[in-house]
């Protein structure tokens, strides 16, 4: 994804982005498309807490959830064909991707290397 496309993602979702003066060190954002009424993206949504909880990592990335009936477009722009998809974004690149992860260990797999 070239930074056009990414610079469009980050206006688009406006109120979530972080305040410049708060962003000196940028932190990779994790963005989580889901879909409201999935039983896997309720899952998924729990395995991510997890996660984050485990180890101290909730402030490891910037968590922006996505719901596809409300953001069609971005869906379009990171090629969501699965939900629940995560997408990790750093330094104005994609650096992982998961699409419909079933359980814990894909999740960790996919951001082991940003986590303590």
């Amino acid at each position: 994804m070239d930074e056009r496309v990414l610079g469009t993602v980050q206006h688009s979702l406006g109120s979530q982005q972080e305040p410049a003066a708060e962003s000196v060190v940028e932190r990779p954002r994790l963005v989580y498309f889901y879909g409201r009424t999935s039983g896997l993206s309720r899952r998924v949504d729990a395995y991510l807490s997890q996660i984050l909880q485990k180890n101290r990592n909730h402030n490891t990335f910037k968590l922006i959830r996505v719901p596809v009936e409300d953001h069609a477009d971005l869906a379009a722009l990171f090629q969501i064909v699965e939900l629940p998809t995560i997408v990790v974004v750093d330094g104005r690149r994609v650096r992982a991707r998961v699409d419909a992860p079933r359980g814990r260990p894909p999740i960790e797999k996919a951001l082991a290397p940003w986590l303590r």
